[in-house]
Protein backbone atom coordinates (compact mmCIF):
# COMPACT_ATOMS: atom_id res chain seq x y z
CA UNK A 1 0.00 0.00 0.00
CA UNK A 2 1.35 3.51 -0.84
CA UNK A 3 -0.26 5.09 2.36
CA UNK A 4 -2.90 7.45 3.76
CA UNK A 5 -4.31 10.46 2.37
CA UNK A 6 -3.37 12.53 4.84
CA UNK A 7 -1.10 13.15 7.36
CA UNK A 8 -0.87 10.75 9.73
CA UNK A 9 -1.97 11.61 13.08
CA UNK A 10 -1.37 7.88 15.56
CA UNK A 11 1.13 5.00 15.46
CA UNK A 12 1.20 1.93 17.64
CA UNK A 13 3.22 -1.16 17.63
CA UNK A 14 2.10 -4.84 18.51
CA UNK A 15 3.49 -6.04 21.70
CA UNK A 16 5.41 -8.46 19.40
CA UNK A 17 6.74 -6.35 17.45
CA UNK A 18 4.95 -7.28 13.99
CA UNK A 19 2.15 -5.15 12.99
CA UNK A 20 1.82 -1.44 12.92
CA UNK A 21 -1.48 0.69 13.38
CA UNK A 22 -1.25 4.10 11.71
CA UNK A 23 -4.26 6.57 12.38
CA UNK A 24 -5.05 10.08 9.82
CA UNK A 25 -6.57 12.68 9.10
CA UNK A 26 -8.25 10.87 6.39
CA UNK A 27 -10.54 9.30 8.62
CA UNK A 28 -8.65 5.65 7.70
CA UNK A 29 -6.93 3.57 10.05
CA UNK A 30 -4.24 1.24 8.31
CA UNK A 31 -2.95 -2.44 9.86
CA UNK A 32 0.67 -2.98 8.30
CA UNK A 33 2.56 -6.01 8.42
CA UNK A 34 6.63 -4.64 9.92
CA UNK A 35 7.53 -8.19 8.38
CA UNK A 36 6.44 -7.61 5.08
CA UNK A 37 5.99 -3.51 4.61
CA UNK A 38 2.63 -3.99 3.16
CA UNK A 39 -0.90 -3.36 4.40
CA UNK A 40 -3.16 -5.76 5.79
CA UNK A 41 -6.24 -4.51 6.44
CA UNK A 42 -7.77 -0.89 5.85
CA UNK A 43 -10.12 0.34 9.45
CA UNK A 44 -13.18 1.99 8.38
CA UNK A 45 -15.50 3.62 10.84
CA UNK A 46 -14.41 7.42 11.69
CA UNK A 47 -16.08 10.06 10.45
CA UNK A 48 -13.51 12.69 11.14
CA UNK A 49 -9.65 12.43 11.36
CA UNK A 50 -8.33 9.66 13.47
CA UNK A 51 -6.17 10.97 16.52
CA UNK A 52 -5.25 7.80 18.68
CA UNK A 53 -4.90 4.13 18.03
CA UNK A 54 -3.53 1.48 20.58
CA UNK A 55 -2.83 -2.15 19.44
CA UNK A 56 -3.65 -4.60 22.88
CA UNK A 57 -2.20 -7.67 24.19
CA UNK A 58 -4.94 -9.79 23.03
CA UNK A 59 -4.30 -8.46 19.68
CA UNK A 60 -7.54 -6.15 19.41
CA UNK A 61 -7.38 -2.62 18.15
CA UNK A 62 -8.49 0.28 19.71
CA UNK A 63 -9.09 3.65 18.02
CA UNK A 64 -10.32 7.27 18.30
CA UNK A 65 -10.80 10.87 16.37
CA UNK A 66 -12.51 13.63 15.79
CA UNK A 67 -15.58 12.88 15.67
CA UNK A 68 -15.88 11.78 18.94
CA UNK A 69 -15.86 7.93 19.05
CA UNK A 70 -13.58 5.27 19.95
CA UNK A 71 -14.18 1.68 18.31
CA UNK A 72 -12.66 -1.35 19.69
CA UNK A 73 -11.84 -3.88 16.40
CA UNK A 74 -11.06 -7.62 15.85
CA UNK A 75 -8.11 -8.08 13.12
CA UNK A 76 -9.72 -9.11 10.06
CA UNK A 77 -13.37 -7.90 10.81
CA UNK A 78 -14.83 -4.89 8.60
CA UNK A 79 -16.73 -3.10 11.38
CA UNK A 80 -15.84 -3.05 15.08
CA UNK A 81 -16.64 -5.26 17.84
CA UNK A 82 -17.88 -2.58 20.42
CA UNK A 83 -18.29 1.78 20.10
CA UNK A 84 -17.91 3.87 22.79
CA UNK A 85 -19.70 7.09 22.91
CA UNK A 86 -19.65 9.10 25.99
CA UNK A 87 -17.07 12.34 24.79
CA UNK A 88 -18.77 15.55 22.86
CA UNK A 89 -15.41 16.42 21.46
CA UNK A 90 -12.02 15.13 19.39
CA UNK A 91 -10.39 12.51 20.97
CA UNK A 92 -6.74 13.73 21.41
CA UNK A 93 -4.93 10.34 23.24
CA UNK A 94 -5.63 6.86 24.82
CA UNK A 95 -3.97 4.79 27.12
CA UNK A 96 -4.42 1.12 28.55
CA UNK A 97 -3.83 0.37 32.48
CA UNK A 98 -1.01 -1.64 33.57
CA UNK A 99 -3.40 -4.84 33.31
CA UNK A 100 -4.83 -3.90 30.46
CA UNK A 101 -8.82 -3.94 31.86
CA UNK A 102 -9.22 0.15 31.59
CA UNK A 103 -9.00 2.50 28.56
CA UNK A 104 -7.93 6.06 29.21
CA UNK A 105 -9.33 8.90 26.74
CA UNK A 106 -8.44 12.47 26.45
CA UNK A 107 -10.73 14.75 25.18
CA UNK A 108 -11.40 18.10 24.13
CA UNK A 109 -14.19 18.54 25.96
CA UNK A 110 -12.03 18.93 28.88
CA UNK A 111 -12.69 15.37 30.40
CA UNK A 112 -10.94 12.10 30.66
CA UNK A 113 -13.14 9.29 30.52
CA UNK A 114 -12.43 5.70 31.82
CA UNK A 115 -13.59 2.72 30.11
CA UNK A 116 -13.95 -0.63 31.25
CA UNK A 117 -12.78 -3.03 28.27
CA UNK A 118 -14.86 -5.94 29.38
CA UNK A 119 -18.45 -4.19 29.40
CA UNK A 120 -17.97 -0.50 27.97
CA UNK A 121 -18.64 1.16 31.14
CA UNK A 122 -17.68 4.82 31.11
CA UNK A 123 -17.04 7.41 34.00
CA UNK A 124 -15.58 10.67 33.44
CA UNK A 125 -12.70 12.26 35.37
CA UNK A 126 -13.38 16.53 35.61
CA UNK A 127 -11.20 19.59 36.02
CA UNK A 128 -9.29 20.47 33.71
CA UNK A 129 -10.03 23.65 32.59
CA UNK A 130 -9.11 23.25 28.87
CA UNK A 131 -8.60 20.80 26.20
CA UNK A 132 -7.26 17.72 27.57
CA UNK A 133 -4.36 16.16 25.10
CA UNK A 134 -2.41 13.47 26.71
CA UNK A 135 -3.09 10.28 28.96
CA UNK A 136 -0.49 8.28 30.42
CA UNK A 137 -1.06 5.16 33.14
CA UNK A 138 1.56 5.16 35.57
CA UNK A 139 3.21 1.50 37.17
CA UNK A 140 1.09 1.53 39.98
CA UNK A 141 -2.06 2.31 38.10
CA UNK A 142 -2.87 5.97 38.86
CA UNK A 143 -3.31 8.23 35.74
CA UNK A 144 -1.43 10.84 34.53
CA UNK A 145 -3.38 13.58 31.80
CA UNK A 146 -2.43 16.91 30.46
CA UNK A 147 -3.81 19.57 28.91
CA UNK A 148 -3.58 23.52 27.15
CA UNK A 149 -4.45 24.75 30.54
CA UNK A 150 -1.07 24.40 31.73
CA UNK A 151 -2.08 21.45 34.04
CA UNK A 152 -0.84 18.04 34.79
CA UNK A 153 -3.43 15.90 36.94
CA UNK A 154 -2.47 12.54 38.49
CA UNK A 155 -5.63 10.84 39.16
CA UNK A 156 -5.87 8.54 41.97
CA UNK A 157 -7.99 5.16 41.10
CA UNK A 158 -10.62 4.50 41.68
CA UNK A 159 -11.38 7.62 43.41
CA UNK A 160 -10.52 9.77 40.95
CA UNK A 161 -9.07 12.52 43.39
CA UNK A 162 -6.34 14.37 41.81
CA UNK A 163 -2.86 15.92 42.41
CA UNK A 164 -2.38 19.23 40.31
CA UNK A 165 0.78 20.40 39.11
CA UNK A 166 1.19 23.32 37.35
CA UNK A 167 3.94 23.66 34.21
CA UNK A 168 5.06 26.88 32.58
CA UNK A 169 3.59 25.96 29.21
CA UNK A 170 0.59 24.50 27.20
CA UNK A 171 1.31 20.49 27.57
CA UNK A 172 0.27 18.49 24.22
CA UNK A 173 1.71 15.00 24.89
CA UNK A 174 2.35 13.21 28.13
CA UNK A 175 4.38 9.57 28.46
CA UNK A 176 5.48 7.76 31.44
CA UNK A 177 8.11 5.23 31.96
CA UNK A 178 9.21 1.63 33.38
CA UNK A 179 10.32 3.66 36.74
CA UNK A 180 6.90 5.88 36.92
CA UNK A 181 9.18 8.60 35.74
CA UNK A 182 6.57 10.92 33.97
CA UNK A 183 7.68 13.26 30.79
CA UNK A 184 5.60 16.01 29.11
CA UNK A 185 6.43 17.46 25.62
CA UNK A 186 4.98 21.45 25.06
CA UNK A 187 4.14 24.29 22.91
CA UNK A 188 7.51 25.82 24.31
CA UNK A 189 9.14 22.72 22.52
CA UNK A 190 10.78 21.90 26.07
CA UNK A 191 10.49 17.76 27.66
CA UNK A 192 10.05 18.17 31.65
CA UNK A 193 10.54 15.53 33.64
CA UNK A 194 8.41 14.45 36.87
CA UNK A 195 8.84 12.47 39.54
CA UNK A 196 5.67 9.97 40.99
CA UNK A 197 4.46 12.75 43.53
CA UNK A 198 4.47 15.59 41.00
CA UNK A 199 7.68 16.76 41.57
CA UNK A 200 9.88 18.57 38.41
CA UNK A 201 13.19 16.95 38.01
CA UNK A 202 14.31 17.53 34.75
CA UNK A 203 14.04 19.79 31.52
CA UNK A 204 15.03 19.41 27.98
CA UNK A 205 14.87 22.24 25.21
CA UNK A 206 13.29 19.42 22.14
CA UNK A 207 12.63 21.28 19.78
CA UNK A 208 12.40 25.22 18.23
CA UNK A 209 8.89 24.56 17.74
CA UNK A 210 5.76 22.75 19.69
CA UNK A 211 6.12 19.03 20.87
CA UNK A 212 3.68 17.16 19.29
CA UNK A 213 3.71 13.54 19.89
CA UNK A 214 6.59 11.58 22.23
CA UNK A 215 7.25 8.41 23.08
CA UNK A 216 9.80 6.53 24.77
CA UNK A 217 11.73 3.08 24.29
CA UNK A 218 10.67 -0.10 25.73
CA UNK A 219 13.37 -0.01 28.36
CA UNK A 220 12.99 3.95 28.94
CA UNK A 221 16.51 4.77 27.76
CA UNK A 222 15.29 6.54 24.80
CA UNK A 223 12.80 9.56 24.68
CA UNK A 224 11.85 10.36 20.87
CA UNK A 225 10.22 13.79 20.88
CA UNK A 226 8.71 14.91 17.26
CA UNK A 227 8.33 18.95 16.66
CA UNK A 228 5.51 20.72 14.71
CA UNK A 229 8.67 21.96 12.62
CA UNK A 230 9.40 18.47 11.33
CA UNK A 231 12.06 17.15 13.35
CA UNK A 232 12.36 14.34 16.15
CA UNK A 233 14.86 14.65 18.94
CA UNK A 234 16.56 11.91 20.58
CA UNK A 235 17.02 12.23 23.82
CA UNK A 236 19.27 10.02 26.87
CA UNK A 237 16.17 9.88 29.47
CA UNK A 238 18.54 9.67 32.59
CA UNK A 239 21.49 11.64 31.51
CA UNK A 240 19.09 14.78 30.22
CA UNK A 241 21.06 14.70 26.89
CA UNK A 242 19.92 15.82 23.17
CA UNK A 243 21.86 12.84 21.75
CA UNK A 244 20.79 13.77 18.16
CA UNK A 245 18.06 15.39 16.02
CA UNK A 246 16.64 13.36 13.15
CA UNK A 247 15.41 15.34 9.87
CA UNK A 248 12.66 14.20 8.11
CA UNK A 249 11.18 16.06 4.42
CA UNK A 250 10.62 19.61 6.37
CA UNK A 251 6.97 18.75 7.47
CA UNK A 252 5.45 18.41 10.91
CA UNK A 253 5.52 15.05 12.16
CA UNK A 254 2.57 14.07 14.23
CA UNK A 255 3.10 10.16 15.71
CA UNK A 256 6.23 8.82 16.76
CA UNK A 257 6.64 4.68 17.92
CA UNK A 258 9.56 2.31 19.01
CA UNK A 259 9.71 -0.87 17.77
CA UNK A 260 10.40 -3.21 21.04
CA UNK A 261 13.78 -3.61 20.07
CA UNK A 262 14.35 -0.38 21.88
CA UNK A 263 16.28 1.14 18.45
CA UNK A 264 14.50 0.99 16.04
CA UNK A 265 11.66 4.73 15.64
CA UNK A 266 8.27 4.88 13.53
CA UNK A 267 7.23 8.12 12.69
CA UNK A 268 3.99 9.63 10.77
CA UNK A 269 4.12 12.80 9.35
CA UNK A 270 1.89 15.01 7.79
CA UNK A 271 2.98 14.49 3.85
CA UNK A 272 0.98 11.06 4.74
CA UNK A 273 4.39 8.22 4.89
CA UNK A 274 5.51 6.87 7.95
CA UNK A 275 9.73 6.33 8.19
CA UNK A 276 11.82 4.31 9.90
CA UNK A 277 14.90 5.61 11.67
CA UNK A 278 17.83 3.84 13.70
CA UNK A 279 17.06 6.26 16.87
CA UNK A 280 20.78 5.59 17.59
CA UNK A 281 22.68 6.80 14.75
CA UNK A 282 19.99 8.97 13.33
CA UNK A 283 20.11 7.16 10.22
CA UNK A 284 16.84 6.50 7.52
CA UNK A 285 15.93 2.84 7.03
CA UNK A 286 14.62 1.41 3.97
CA UNK A 287 12.99 3.64 1.40
CA UNK A 288 11.45 5.52 4.06
CA UNK A 289 7.72 4.78 2.97
CA UNK A 290 5.81 1.48 4.14
CA UNK A 291 4.85 -0.54 1.32
CA UNK A 292 5.95 1.20 -1.58
CA UNK A 293 8.24 -1.80 -2.93
CA UNK A 294 7.35 -0.28 -7.17
CA UNK A 295 6.20 2.88 -8.37
CA UNK A 296 2.56 2.04 -9.08
CA UNK A 297 2.36 4.39 -12.12
CA UNK A 298 5.48 2.68 -13.92
CA UNK A 299 3.84 0.63 -16.34
CA UNK A 300 1.98 4.13 -17.74
CA UNK A 301 5.54 6.16 -18.13
CA UNK A 302 5.08 8.78 -20.28
CA UNK A 303 1.60 9.00 -20.08
CA UNK A 304 0.70 12.48 -19.43
CA UNK A 305 -2.45 11.64 -18.15
CA UNK A 306 -0.45 8.86 -15.59
CA UNK A 307 1.54 11.75 -14.38
CA UNK A 308 -1.47 14.46 -13.79
CA UNK A 309 -2.94 11.34 -11.92
CA UNK A 310 0.47 11.12 -9.32
CA UNK A 311 -1.02 13.07 -6.84
CA UNK A 312 -4.02 10.59 -6.45
CA UNK A 313 -2.22 7.07 -5.64
CA UNK A 314 -2.05 7.62 -2.40
CA UNK A 315 -5.55 7.27 -2.23
CA UNK A 316 -6.90 5.03 -4.87
CA UNK A 317 -6.10 2.34 -6.94
CA UNK A 318 -7.03 1.89 -10.50
CA UNK A 319 -7.35 -1.82 -9.92
CA UNK A 320 -9.96 -4.03 -7.21
CA UNK A 321 -6.95 -6.80 -7.52
CA UNK A 322 -4.82 -4.15 -5.10
CA UNK A 323 -5.35 -3.69 -1.56
CA UNK A 324 -7.58 -0.76 -1.09
CA UNK A 325 -6.18 2.57 0.08
CA UNK A 326 -7.60 5.40 2.32
CA UNK A 327 -10.10 6.06 -0.62
CA UNK A 328 -12.33 3.48 -2.80
CA UNK A 329 -10.54 2.23 -6.08
CA UNK A 330 -11.18 3.81 -9.50
CA UNK A 331 -11.69 0.33 -10.95
CA UNK A 332 -14.94 0.64 -13.42
CA UNK A 333 -15.25 4.44 -11.99
CA UNK A 334 -17.05 5.66 -15.42
CA UNK A 335 -20.48 4.37 -15.48
CA UNK A 336 -20.47 4.35 -11.72
CA UNK A 337 -22.92 6.34 -9.35
CA UNK A 338 -21.15 8.38 -6.71
CA UNK A 339 -20.95 6.19 -3.34
CA UNK A 340 -22.07 3.12 -4.73
CA UNK A 341 -19.00 0.96 -4.84
CA UNK A 342 -20.01 -1.47 -2.08
CA UNK A 343 -17.30 -2.14 0.89
CA UNK A 344 -15.87 1.40 1.17
CA UNK A 345 -17.76 3.67 3.72
CA UNK A 346 -19.35 6.23 2.46
CA UNK A 347 -20.36 9.48 4.36
CA UNK A 348 -24.52 10.01 4.16
CA UNK A 349 -23.90 13.28 2.21
CA UNK A 350 -22.28 11.56 -0.74
CA UNK A 351 -24.67 8.82 -0.90
CA UNK A 352 -27.77 11.84 -1.23
CA UNK A 353 -25.74 13.33 -4.58
CA UNK A 354 -27.43 11.79 -7.80
CA UNK A 355 -23.92 12.02 -9.82
CA UNK A 356 -22.98 9.37 -11.95
CA UNK A 357 -18.74 9.31 -12.99
CA UNK A 358 -18.03 10.30 -16.63
CA UNK A 359 -15.32 12.18 -17.93
CA UNK A 360 -17.57 15.22 -17.77
CA UNK A 361 -17.81 14.70 -14.05
CA UNK A 362 -14.92 13.99 -13.11
CA UNK A 363 -13.61 17.06 -15.35
CA UNK A 364 -15.91 18.93 -13.46
CA UNK A 365 -15.20 17.42 -10.34
CA UNK A 366 -11.31 18.94 -10.10
CA UNK A 367 -12.42 21.74 -12.17
CA UNK A 368 -14.48 23.51 -8.98
CA UNK A 369 -12.58 21.41 -6.60
CA UNK A 370 -14.56 18.76 -4.30
CA UNK A 371 -15.72 20.61 -1.50
CA UNK A 372 -17.88 22.42 -3.82
CA UNK A 373 -18.32 20.16 -6.33
CA UNK A 374 -19.19 16.89 -3.70
CA UNK A 375 -20.07 19.08 -0.30
CA UNK A 376 -18.74 16.60 2.39
CA UNK A 377 -16.68 14.65 0.72
CA UNK A 378 -13.83 13.99 3.10
CA UNK A 379 -11.14 13.80 0.01
CA UNK A 380 -8.66 16.27 0.15
CA UNK A 381 -9.54 19.85 -1.55
CA UNK A 382 -7.60 20.16 -5.25
CA UNK A 383 -7.92 21.49 -8.54
CA UNK A 384 -6.62 21.27 -11.94
CA UNK A 385 -6.67 24.49 -13.53
CA UNK A 386 -5.35 23.55 -16.76
CA UNK A 387 -8.12 22.10 -19.14
CA UNK A 388 -5.98 20.14 -21.24
CA UNK A 389 -4.32 18.58 -18.25
CA UNK A 390 -8.10 17.19 -17.22
CA UNK A 391 -8.93 15.99 -20.23
CA UNK A 392 -5.22 13.75 -19.96
CA UNK A 393 -6.53 12.73 -16.74
CA UNK A 394 -10.40 11.59 -17.84
CA UNK A 395 -8.76 10.01 -20.89
CA UNK A 396 -5.54 7.86 -18.69
CA UNK A 397 -8.59 6.74 -16.26
CA UNK A 398 -11.30 6.01 -18.88
CA UNK A 399 -7.94 3.69 -20.63
CA UNK A 400 -6.40 2.61 -17.11
CA UNK A 401 -9.87 1.32 -14.92
CA UNK A 402 -11.91 -0.56 -17.47
CA UNK A 403 -9.12 -3.39 -17.38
Amino acid sequence: MVGHGGPIRALAISPDGGSLLSGSFDTAVIRWSLKTDTAEQVLRYHADGVNAVVILKDGRMITAGADARIAVWTAGRQEPDRVLEGHVAPIAALAVSPDGSVLASASWDRTVRLWSLSDGTSRALEGHTQNVNGVAFLPDGRLVSVGYDLALRIWRLPDGQPEIVTLPAALNTVAVAPDGEIVTGAVDGKLRMLSTDGKVSGEVAASPTPVVALTMSADGALIAAAGIGGTVAIIDRKSRNLLRTLVGPGQPVWSVAFLPDRETLMTGGADGRIRRWNARTGDPIGSGLIGTPADPLAAYAGDHGADVFRACVACHTLSDKEVQRAGPTLAGLYGRKIASLPGYRFSDALKRMDIVWTPETVARLFEIGPNTYTPGTKMPEQRIGSAEDRRALTEFLGRATSR
